[in-house]
């Protein structure tokens, strides 16, 4: 059994925000996949995928950003997974807009969801996949308005077609790509 989460806020008011690309990437995955989103008890809403066998929780945590390691932390106590069996879809602003980049540990980089996946699991060394929205000029914009701020239309276009790159991989990961070959084959 694997699970991948998708980092944002709860909300249509985040609704496509720069701080909800990683709902965004699991949406698209889900939609590939032919699966729907239900609410759990868990702290999220999620969907359950079979790949070529293997189950696949696609979770979005329901607490906002900021505890995200709740839902995290519920679903492997509740299915018995652990770290190894995770992969997290995030925002990354200190990367470039548009670029991916699987990390196989690390630090929070003052992400707060993963700051809070951290905290719940006592590790760093989960497996992440980071995109890059790019960094807001700090003379013109907080970070806060600029991670919660909405994508344009050509960003989401732009989007489109990186997710689509990305369903490939998240199933190279079910089928058991490690983070090297994730990282060689998609990062950039």
């Amino acid at each position: 059994m694997k699970f991948i989460f998708g980092l944002g806020n709860i909300g249509e008011s985040y609704d496509l925000t720069r701080h909800n690309i990683g709902f965004m990437a699991l949406d698209h995955f889900a939609a590939s996949q032919g699966v729907e989103f239900v609410p759990t008890k868990l702290y999220a809403s999620a969907a359950k995928a079979v790949i070529d066998g293997e189950v696949v929780w696609l979770v979005k945590p329901s607490t906002y950003m900021n505890d995200s390691g709740q839902a995290v932390r519920a679903f492997l106590d509740f299915y018995g997974g652990d770290v190894d069996d995770i992969l997290v879809l995030a925002d990354d602003m200190d990367q470039s807009f548009g670029k991916i980049r699987f990390r196989a540990k690390g630090s929070a980089g003052g992400h707060n969801g993963l700051k809070s996946i951290m905290a719940h699991t006592k590790t760093q060394g989960f497996l992440r996949l980071k995109f890059g929205i790019g960094h807001p000029d700090h003379d013109h914009q907080s970070v806060v308005n600029y991670v919660l701020g909405k994508f344009s239309k050509d960003d989401l276009a732009t989007w489109d077609d990186t997710f689509k790159k990305v369903d490939q991989a998240l199933v190279d990961w079910v089928h058991g790509a490690n983070a090297a070959e994730l990282s060689n084959q998609y990062n950039g």
